[in-house]
């Protein structure tokens, strides 16, 4: 468990105990804002997730997935509740890990109590609809279809938002009456790991939650080709969603990929230039920047880019950068070094490919020590530029023009990637045509970014498999079952027998 005078934490969570690792490695725990190593947790290894599967596996086996709704959801109010009592505490933990900027870190924690409480009134709806009946041809006959828990999942969740992906997860797997094994990113482990506490002290029973902190080539790798899961959720980048899949195809075990997204926001003339604004900054530089669905493709309307620019570029200049503690801040440094040197990266190709950025594109002049990052503007970047296509996961903004409604969809869907898309316009007509024609799993209608645990959440393309939160997240850790009676006296016959 943490140690309470500093960030240390030497053991992993498993069957309802704080336990060493098999593995005697830890990782460091690096403040991004300062490169500092403030601690360190276990480096979990193949030992640890066979163990941590076996816990889950027998509590499975046990009473748990006989438990009602309301007996699951009592659990995850529990869980709501103290998540919402210890949110200054759970935010300035995200602080530390992630670096974004402290309001920000506390509106995701408002948002992972909502998440355990809107999975909690789930629960409890399943009992009420347990057996639900068909209507079918043959009356002599009465079918039933139950739902049932999954059995064992396998959750990953990555480090731009740590609890909050826990949540998504977590609370649906709990509400269905699974059990499971959670595996934080290696980078942000720190809340996962309270989660931990938080469920233990809600008196969480022993083997439903267990939570393996790890390296994605270590811990990671041996939960997706564990063999007895009947379940892997994946959140994280495409190279590795790939290989997630890879290893659960081998044991046939239905996975869920939330991965990446090159999402387009596209700006029409109609629009107000001040408001339009805002929703670009906030599409693309929220959370820095890493966010799947951030509004990284800006399209403009080519009679209004030249004001629209002016005003953009002003507003850009305007972002206070610096540690995610201090009130003022708006942007805090990126999550780590390798993510620094990532988003550099493409930002110095773009400059050998002759792209100049409009601002940014280096770190800030006052912060010799942190992750950070000015934001950065690319205008008039050709289509086929790499900041234009590929996730960069910073913040990065690539921006062309458009000339009409049609062309903003040919280049909006020219791309591999299908998560979201935001649509700024006055007309009513065109919003609900563009939102007809584009091709991504989520539609933004004059705003970018609205999340809420009702509504489903994923994409296509790229951007991965099935869909998280409202009731889609539920069914991702239910199995349907059909059960069919022969109701009648009369003999069936088909041998003569009877």
């Amino acid at each position: 468990m943490k140690d309470q005078h500093s960030f240390i934490w030497d053991e992993i969570y498993i069957d309802g105990q704080w336990q060493s690792s098999k593995s005697a490695e830890k990782i460091a725990i690096i403040n991004p804002a300062t490169e500092e190593e403030i601690g360190h947790f276990p480096a979990g290894c193949k030992e640890d997730v066979d163990l941590a599967v076996a816990a889950a596996q027998k509590t499975f086996a046990g009473p748990w997935s006989q438990t009602s709704g309301e007996e699951r959801a009592a659990y995850l109010d529990a869980i709501a509740e103290a998540i919402e009592k210890e949110l200054d505490h759970l935010a300035k933990l995200e602080v530390l890990d992630n670096g974004k900027p402290l309001d920000e870190a506390k509106w995701d924690i408002e948002d992972c109590v909502g998440c355990f409480r809107y999975y909690a009134g789930l629960a409890r709806a399943l009992d009420e609809k347990e057996m639900q009946p068909l209507a079918l041809p043959d009356e002599r006959f009465q079918s039933m279809v139950r739902r049932e828990p999954v059995g064992v999942a396998g959750l990953i969740i990555p480090w731009n938002y740590p609890l909050l992906m826990a949540a998504w997860k977590v609370a649906p797997a709990i509400a269905a009456g699974c059990c499971m094994v959670l595996k934080p990113s290696e980078i942000t482990s720190m809340t996962a790991l309270e989660l931990g506490r938080i469920a233990h002290e809600a008196n969480l029973p022993a083997g439903v939650l267990n939570i393996v902190t790890g390296s994605g080539n270590g811990a990671g790798a041996a939960l997706t080709s564990h063999p007895e899961l009947q379940k892997i959720a994946f959140t994280g980048s495409v190279d590795t969603g790939r290989r997630v899949m890879r290893a659960a195809a081998e044991n046939i075990v239905p996975v869920s990929l939330e991965l990446g997204g090159k999402s387009p926001i596209i700006v029409f003339d109609d629009c107000d230039l001040n408001s339009a604004v805002e929703w670009v900054l906030f599409g693309i530089f929220w959370n820095k920047g890493e966010v799947c669905s951030a509004t990284s493709r800006l399209l403009v309307q080519e009679n209004i880019h030249d004001a629209f620019m002016i005003k953009l570029v002003a507003a850009v200049k305007n972002i206070t950068l610096g540690d995610g503690f201090d009130a003022a801040v708006k942007l805090g440094p990126l999550v780590s070094k390798g993510q620094y040197e990532k988003v550099t990266g493409f930002i110095n190709r773009a400059r050998e490919q002759g792209l100049v950025p409009l601002t940014g594109g280096v770190r800030p002049s006052h912060k010799e020590k942190g992750y950070f990052l000015e934001p950065t503007i690319f205008d008039r970047v050709p289509q086929n530029s790499e900041i234009w296509r590929e996730e960069i996961f910073g913040p990065v903004l690539a921006v062309r023009t458009f000339k009409g409604e049609e062309d903003a969809l040919l280049q909006a869907n020219d791309s591999d990637f299908g998560l979201a898309a935001a649509i700024l316009t006055n007309d009513e007509d065109r919003l609900h045509n563009m939102a007809k024609n584009l091709k991504a799993g989520i539609i933004w209608q004059n705003c970018s970014q609205p999340t809420f645990c009702e509504a489903p959440w994923g994409g296509r393309g790229l951007s991965g498999i099935g869909r998280e939160l409202g009731p889609w997240g539920l069914e991702n850790y239910l199995e349907t079952k059909q059960i069919t009676r022969f109701q009648t006296n009369e003999k069936w016959g088909w041998y003569g027998i009877g």
